[in-house]
């Protein structure tokens, strides 16, 4: 019996340190707090805005075309000869200055011709004072011996009096036209202008109506531009919309010497026709550039325009991502839900669409994707 009692008393110590512990988590196990039922939050779709600004818009209608010259012509010599000179501004790409001699022919013939028209002038007017004389003459002598007849057209000379004065007439014209020949021996061009090309050279022997060259006037360009024909009520075209010398002014944009340059412009008319392919309606911009331009705009060169139009006093440019069907827009209220809105559309360009009724000035307007939207559906939104 005695060496069992050791045995009992570890059995008893054991026992009794799982009760403590079984005792212990059922206290823990009561004391431990049940579980909180929380309801999830919502989540709503998020969607990207913009503000909606309302302010004077001007509408600017873009376009595009080609350069070419206002004014293009062919030198053509009015006086046959050989070319004595030649100006070196009539070269291929050469300038030249309003009144510059371009070509000049041999006018020695055409100095004798007038010499000669003017010796001529000298011999008629010398006839007809002759001939006047004598008539007059003739009419003192008639009156003193018939004083109340008059006299006859035969007796006052008046046959050989008209015939004197016109081939006084005749001397003068043709002198005249001696003059004007000798001064059609300088060619010359009524602009500042470049050439495009010479066809004659010095010593050749020209007849008249000979082309000499094709040139242009430099100062005066401008761009053919197919618009859109609702887009003619935005600008004033003259003689079509508008006064005659109210055509709206543009800006022309076009590289050149590598580099992109800008000049101002001006609406000048609409060419006779539509476009039968295009049903485009062709707008005419002049483009002016001066002699201080460091680089003049070359025909040839494409160019974008900018033409001015009206300005709406009230009005928003939104981005084309926030239109929808029908001319539609979301927009995020007060308590982020969405409405739909009609709104007007007056123009659109790479600036966005102008909107002058339908919107209100602060108007969150959503621009991202909406696959299932519905009207009054809550929403989360970025700017």
């Amino acid at each position: 019996m005695k060496g069992r009692s050791p045995l009992f008393f570890h059995a008893a110590v054991a026992l009794l340190i799982i009760a403590a512990g079984i005792a212990g988590f059922m206290a823990l196990t009561e004391s431990r707090p049940g579980p909180v039922r929380t309801e999830p939050a919502a989540v709503y779709p998020m969607v990207r805005t913009v503000t909606v600004s309302i302010e004077a818009v001007e509408i600017v209608i873009a376009g595009e075309g080609t350069i070419r010259p206002a004014s293009q012509i062919r030198l053509i010599s009015r006086v046959g000869g050989e070319i004595m000179d030649i100006a070196p501004g009539l070269a291929d790409g050469g300038t030249f200055d309003a009144g510059q001699p371009l070509v000049r022919i041999e006018d020695a013939d055409y100095r004798i011709a007038l010499s000669l028209a003017r010796a001529e002038v000298t011999k008629a007017e010398s006839r007809y004072e002759t001939v006047r004389q004598e008539a007059q003459a003739a009419v003192h002598e008639w009156r003193s011996l018939y004083p109340e007849k008059a006299p006859p057209p035969l007796a006052a000379k008046k046959p050989q009096l008209e015939a004197a004065r016109a081939g006084l007439e005749a001397a003068r014209a043709k002198r005249d036209k001696a003059r004007l020949d000798l001064e059609r021996t300088t060619v010359s061009a009524p602009f500042c202008g470049r050439t495009i090309d010479r066809a004659v050279s010095r010593g050749q022997f020209v007849a008249p109506g000979t082309t000499l060259g094709t040139i242009y006037d430099a100062g005066a360009m401008e761009i053919v531009v197919p618009l859109e024909s609702r887009a003619l009520q935005w600008f004033s075209v003259p003689g079509y919309n508008g006064d005659e010398n109210a055509g709206t002014p543009a800006t022309v944009t076009a590289s050149a010497a590598g580099q992109k340059r800008c000049w101002p412009g001006k609406v000048l008319r609409v060419r006779g026709t539509v476009d039968p392919q295009t049903r485009m309606t062709e707008v005419v911009v002049g483009l002016k550039a001066g002699a201080a331009d460091a680089v003049p705009p070359f025909p040839g060169e494409f160019a974008r325009v900018r033409i001015h139009g009206k300005t709406l006093s009230e009005a928003a440019v939104i981005p084309h991502t926030a239109l929808r069907d029908n001319n539609t827009v979301w927009i995020v209220d007060a308590d982020e839900r969405l409405r739909l809105s009609r709104v007007e559309i007056a123009w659109r360009d790479e600036r966005g669409a102008v909107v002058p009724g339908g919107l209100s000035h602060g108007d969150r307007i959503v621009v991202s994707p909406l696959l299932h939207a519905v009207d009054g559906m809550r929403v989360r939104f970025v700017e």
